[in-house]
Formats: C-alpha cells, structure tokens, sequence
C-alpha cells in the first residue's frame, strides 16, 4: 500500500519556516525525511515563484513568507499563504477572513495587500 498525504513537500517547508524562520535547510530535511539537496530545491522553487523571501544573517539565512499571495492552485486562489498557513498552524482565530463574494476582497488580492490579523481579545482582568 502507497503511502500519501494531504500537504506536498511544499508545503511541509512553508510550516517549518513558517515555525522557525531561521531555520536551517539541514533541519528543513530532517523533520520531514527528504535530503538536504531536495529542501534546497523546495526551497529554491518557493524564493523564485516569490512565496518567500531569504535574507542573510550572518551565515544563515532568514525566511519570510509573503503570506498575503494567494494560493497558486486555481480552485484556492480565494484563499492566501498566510490564511492556509494560519489554519494549519491552529492560529486561525487571528485571520479575519472578509465574505468571499466581497467586493473589498477582491481589490485586496489584486492590490497584494495582506490580511489583517486581529489583535488577541483582551480577557478580564
């Protein structure tokens, strides 16, 4: 019996830096059992196609994700990065998700602006 997923390999990288933006491509292999050369091509595909952003610090590099470009599959473009990787991640409740038939929305994704977290609710004291 094949063994599967639900997240691709693309995705798994998007957690780990989305986890620890320092982390090293060594470790990216290592939680999810590929190589080393093979974090580097994800990593490589995610920079190019612009989802994340690498920047020097020191010897290591440092990721951010863009987390306000929507999604590349045409069935979830409704959706961005950063709202998948919110979900994913159990921080869900921060990401105010405007109606989708929303007009304003629509001008956001066109305009690249991200979505707006919501502060945490304040408890009583």
């Amino acid at each position: 019996m094949a063994s599967w997923g639900f997240l691709t390999n693309h995705a798994r990288v998007l957690l780990c830096i989305s986890h620890d933006p320092g982390v090293r491509l060594r470790d990216i292999a290592a939680s999810l059992g590929i190589t080393e050369r093979s974090a580097y091509g994800i990593v490589t595909d995610l920079t190019e196609a612009g989802y994340v952003v690498k920047q020097k610090d020191g010897r290591r590099n440092r990721y951010q994700i863009q987390e306000h470009l929507p999604l590349p599959e045409t069935t979830a473009r409704s959706r961005t990065v950063g709202e998948v990787l919110a979900l994913l991640t159990g921080q869900d409740h921060l990401v105010k998700l405007p109606e989708p038939g929303n007009a304003q929305l629509r001008k956001q994704r066109r305009s690249g602006h991200a979505a707006q977290l919501a502060p945490p609710a304040a408890g009583p004291s």
